[in-house]
């Protein structure tokens, strides 16, 4: 059962590995995007149909909505990667060694919907996959392994994604073997220890020009590549996909210093380099290019 990208990497190594029977793909519903608002396949299902395996796409889980389903294919194991919807109980108590979840983070550290992205804004040194049992909770249930990784000074989330996608495949196919060997040990997750990766919003994108560089830095990468980051130049929106950290100061969101190599501005405290825009109808460009065909005033205030 998983939805986007992250979960096809979860699905491909079971397929890979070759040595389970996939009795059938849950998914969620195709939905519209774009501009043109057309119908968009989740990549698990696109990926699955690739393969030849049967996929399900069920509306609702509620009522048993999927019960008769679960009785025809029968399955031992229920293998969950972001797929999306909380599992009811009668999913949860239906296969012989139970629901297990691949998480992209060292539980019980960000439990919820976003723990790659806030690993980074956090301004974490390492993260990992957790593969766990599911219950009722969110991310609650009782850790089966566990496989970490750094993240490395310049990294975003995007680029974390990708790795903790891999690192999941990896972990899952050694979570399904160990249960074959009749090893089905598990340890409670720490309650003292849990903290909550709460949904990115559009609105986190802005930034807060107050804060220290260092935390504006990793708010950036944490918000690649969605939301983005942004800020405003004279009254007009413009997307920051990274910054550097740099050397100055003035009051927060002043432009203190413009150049080729970017425009440099000021924080709560310290300071950042901005070396490419995208302001909205455009495409994304560095500042070298933008100056040439537009004038970007030193002491200038980032703001709406």
């Amino acid at each position: 059962m998983g939805t986007p990208e992250f979960a096809k990497k979860s699905l491909q190594a079971l397929v890979e590995d070759g040595a389970n029977e996939i009795v059938g793909v849950i998914s969620q519903p195709d939905k519209p995007k774009g501009r043109k608002m057309e119908l968009s396949m989740p990549e698990v299902k696109v990926y699955a149909l690739e393969q030849g395996l049967p996929v399900y796409q069920p509306e609702t889980l509620k009522d048993n909505a999927i019960l008769p389903l679960l009785k025809e294919l029968d399955p031992e194991l229920i293998v969950v990667v972001a797929y999306g919807k909380i599992l009811p109980e009668y999913i949860l108590n239906f296969p012989k060694y139970r629901c297990i979840n691949i998480h992209a983070s060292l539980l019980p550290r960000f439990r919820g919907a976003a723990p790659i992205q806030r690993a980074v804004m956090a301004g974490d040194r390492v993260s990992g996959v957790t593969s766990m049992f599911l219950d009722k909770g969110l991310d609650t249930g009782d850790m089966i392994l566990k496989a970490q990784t750094p993240i490395t000074r310049d990294m975003t989330a995007s680029m974390l994604h990708d790795v903790l996608a891999d690192l999941g495949g990896k972990v899952l196919i050694e979570t399904v073997e160990r249960f074959k060997r009749g090893d089905m040990s598990a340890e409670k997750q720490d309650e003292t220890q849990a903290s909550y990766a709460h949904m990115l919003t559009k609105a986190e994108g802005e930034i807060d020009w107050t804060l220290s560089a260092e935390e504006i830095y990793n708010r950036v990468r944490g918000l690649n590549s969605w939301p983005m980051a942004f800020s405003y130049l004279d009254g007009k929106r413009f997307v920051v996909d990274m910054v550097r950290l740099w050397e100055g100061s003035g009051d927060a969101g002043e432009i203190i210093a413009v150049d080729d190599g970017g425009i440099t501005v000021a924080c709560g405290s310290g300071a950042v380099k901005i070396e490419n825009v995208k302001f909205e109808g455009k495409g994304r460009m560095t500042v070298k290019d933008y100056l040439r065909g537009h004038k970007i005033e030193k002491g200038t205030i980032l703001r709406r």
